[in-house]
């Protein structure tokens, strides 16, 4: 089928002609011209396709299509589509007559829906445009329509927060099971370390604890806190007459930048008692990158492992205590070519704050360079890391002959591959010795190549201590999932980095409770709030304690026995009243919740 000549003109040069059919500008033609010259001239399919602008493969896929296509058509002329938008046509007339009566655009939108011809409000914001509406200005609350809308919750201000006697249910009544650890911590002196800004509405200490209590109780970003803005439990917890609005607490985290969340970490593990969450001996390190699908020349392309490519993504550096099981610090400002120097970064975070560097980093093949291993070597840090198999380690691994290999157990009674087999040798990088361990049979489907500068450890000890600090995807997984890392708050690093450390200290406090659970110890947060955290509960205020009664639950009994409700605490925002936990009185008669 051919289209129809146009109007006759003045003759073009042969050469012209020619360039037509050797250089064709409509992709149809072009298609045609590829597949005349395969099928019919004979030409190899890479020289066609290098001819015509096409990857071998897709020129391949073209030529499959049209073997199997029953009617061809080239030089089809494409037919005009519709000059009328039916729907708006049908709309117009109401649209414009409900507009003269002052009706807004989403107004007009909602009104739509009832005679069946619904619209948008950038669908009516457009038709309103083109007949000449100007848009109307902003109205009173009282001068609009009556129709349901959500109830205003007061401004939050700790001026107007009160204790007076009363009894509320709030949904997250098992957020009090922090209070405790909250106050031996002294927030107060956490938020002024930190030099975090607070106003004299919403200080400083008050502000930390209303974003962790979003943290805390998995919400996944900041705007879904309007759920949950009418809980007066939730306010509760961080001594408010209400919790912050959206607004606020995203323009609160523009207000921080990288020292002061840096600060807020250090001052995070001075304040624990006894350091039983980080014992500091040895460490998990990793990298993280939280996907960002915005528009934004400043976010830097990064490797998602959980999409196999690189995308706009903020690079998040972690550092988890491998024994206490809690992460210890993070780092989201990180720009590309920075990405070697963050575990220097984390030591002299580390010495800063408890005095010496740690014992022992335990971290993966990409995090660090080979002079930068050197460097920690030369510091005496001991480390335990993979090397990516090369060609040639792979085709020495082949050689070895059968005797050199050592068979070693791995004392994890749980793993299913306990018996690899161990080739040890010293290479020497970056002007360093160092132990370079081949080892097979352990799962994977190449060999593994580990590194380390322990000259005193066995291979067997090495591998276990390598094994376990596989579980810190477990835990970022978790982190994904229930603190909703992935969940970006902004664009901005900086808002990431602020969002990063109260997940650091939220994770810890989920860890200091779990230590708490009989049968707990080593669950994850999800986990935990499934089981113990998710239950709603009665608060009492009276003038001399503040009573939160449990309802009934299957694993009441688990923090019955966990002996925080054996004791009632003051709590200093709370004027020094006390926090009594306990069930609720009538729990026996109670349906489960």
């Amino acid at each position: 089928m051919i289209a129809s000549f146009h109007t006759i003109g003045a003759p073009k040069d042969i050469s012209q002609c020619r360039r037509f059919f050797q250089q064709p500008r409509h992709p149809r033609h072009r298609l045609y011209e590829a597949l005349r010259a395969y099928f019919l001239e004979s030409r190899p399919p890479q020289l066609v396709a290098r001819a015509f602008g096409y990857s071998v493969g897709y020129f391949h896929l073209l030529c499959h299509h049209f073997r199997r296509d029953p009617h061809p058509l080239f030089f089809v002329s494409p037919r005009p589509g519709p000059r009328s938008q039916p729907k708006k046509s049908a709309a117009r007339d109401l649209l414009i007559r409900l507009r003269k009566q002052n009706y807004s655009v989403y107004e007009i939108s909602h009104t739509l829906k009832e005679p069946d011809c619904p619209l948008s409000p950038t669908a009516v914001r457009e038709v309103l445009r083109e007949e000449g509406f100007a848009p109307l200005p902003r109205r009173l609350d009282e001068e609009r329509p009556g129709y349901p809308r959500p109830t205003i919750q007061p401004v939050a201000d700790v001026r107007e927060f009160s204790l007076a006697p009363r009894t509320l249910t709030t949904r997250c009544g098992a957020l009090f099971l922090f209070v405790p650890d909250l106050v031996r911590l002294n927030s107060p002196r956490l938020a002024s370390r930190a030099h975090l800004p607070g106003s004299k509405m919403i200080p400083a200490p008050h502000a930390l604890r209303a974003c962790l209590a979003l943290k805390l109780w998995s919400l996944e970003r900041k705007s879904h806190v309007m759920a949950l803005v009418a809980d007066q439990g939730l306010a509760l917890f961080a001594g408010l007459n209400a919790i912050p609005k959206k607004s606020y607490l995203s323009e609160y985290s523009s207000r921080l930048d990288s020292t002061q969340t840096t600060r807020l970490l250090a001052g995070w593990q001075e304040q624990l008692e006894g350091r039983r969450l980080f014992p500091g001996e040895s460490f998990n390190l990793d990298f993280h990158s939280i996907p960002y699908y915005g528009e934004d020349p400043g976010v830097e392309r990064h490797y998602v492992s959980a999409r196999s490519r690189r995308q706009p993504s903020i690079l998040v550096f972690l550092a988890q205590d491998a024994e206490g099981q809690a992460f210890c610090y993070s780092h989201a400002d990180i720009r590309k070519g920075e990405e070697s120097e963050e575990v220097f970064r984390f030591l002299e975070f580390w010495k800063r704050v408890r005095g010496d560097y740690p014992r022992q980093l335990v971290f993966d093949s990409r995090l660090t360079t080979y002079p930068k291993l050197a460097r920690l070597d030369r510091l005496g840090i001991a480390f335990i890391t993979l090397r990516r198999p090369s060609p040639r380690r792979r085709k020495e691994i082949v050689l070895l002959p059968r005797s050199a290999w050592k068979v070693i157990e791995l004392d994890v009674p749980t793993r299913k591959y306990r018996t690899p087999r161990v080739y040890e040798q010293t290479v020497r990088l970056a002007g360093r010795d160092f132990r370079q361990f081949f080892v097979e049979d352990l799962g994977h489907d190449e060999p593994t190549i580990l590194l380390t500068n322990q000259r005193r450890v066995s291979a067997q000890q090495l591998l276990t201590r390598y094994a376990q600090r596989m579980l810190i995807e477990n835990v970022l997984a978790d982190a994904v999932r229930f603190f909703h890392l992935d969940a970006l708050s902004s664009r901005l690093g900086l808002k990431v980095d602020f969002d990063m450390a109260l997940w650091v200290i939220a994770s810890g406090l989920y860890r200091l409770l779990a230590q708490r659970m009989r049968g707990y110890r080593d669950a994850q947060a999800r986990h935990i709030f499934r089981d113990l955290m998710d239950m709603p509960a009665d608060v009492q205020i009276t003038p001399t304690e503040v009573q939160v009664s449990f309802h009934r639950r299957a694993h009441l009994p688990i923090l019955l026995a966990s002996g925080l409700m054996e004791h009632p605490m003051p709590v200093p925002w709370w004027n020094g009243l006390s926090l009594r936990l306990t069930t609720h009185r009538g729990s026996e008669n109670r349906p489960p919740t």
